[in-house]
């Protein structure tokens, strides 16, 4: 099977901080790969957070994750704080991708590079939604 190799995005304009904790690293003594979905998910809550958006309320609609890939680059460690930006590309009418780019914050040492897929839902039935216009026009300020 071949390899997962993502391009970053020329540009993230959302950065957080994520600290890895020992419930976070696995019997390999690194970050356990379902752990780094929880520091991924974290940073994704925080980058709506910071439009002034719950997941639960962008425009009336809800955000769900359609899916996600990550690509590691290198080890991450208890103790160690993650840098984590993020980017949303790659838009179709029902959502887009957010991109993350994971690095340690002393050394800059990447440690992976991923996307999660954003679907928009209605909250009454729980169809596919159209994106919000005033969400994209918040995006386009950016």
């Amino acid at each position: 099977m071949p390899r997962i190799q993502l391009v970053p995005a020329q540009n993230y304009p959302f950065v957080t901080e994520v600290q890895i904790y020992i419930s976070h690293v696995n019997q390999g003594g690194h970050l356990d790969n379902a752990q780094l979905l929880t520091l991924v998910s974290e940073a994704r809550l925080r980058f709506f957070t910071w439009l002034s958006y719950f997941e639960s309320d962008v425009e009336g609609t809800i955000i769900v994750v359609g899916d996600i890939v990550a690509q590691y680059k290198s080890e991450g460690f208890h103790g160690e704080t993650m840098h984590i930006e993020m980017a949303p590309t790659d838009f179709n009418k029902y959502g887009f991708d957010l991109q993350f780019r994971m690095s340690e914050k002393e050394t800059g040492r990447e440690v992976a590079l991923g996307k999660i897929g954003i679907v928009f839902v209605t909250r009454a039935n729980r169809k596919v939604a159209l994106i919000p216009a005033a969400f994209m026009n918040r995006l386009s300020q950016l």
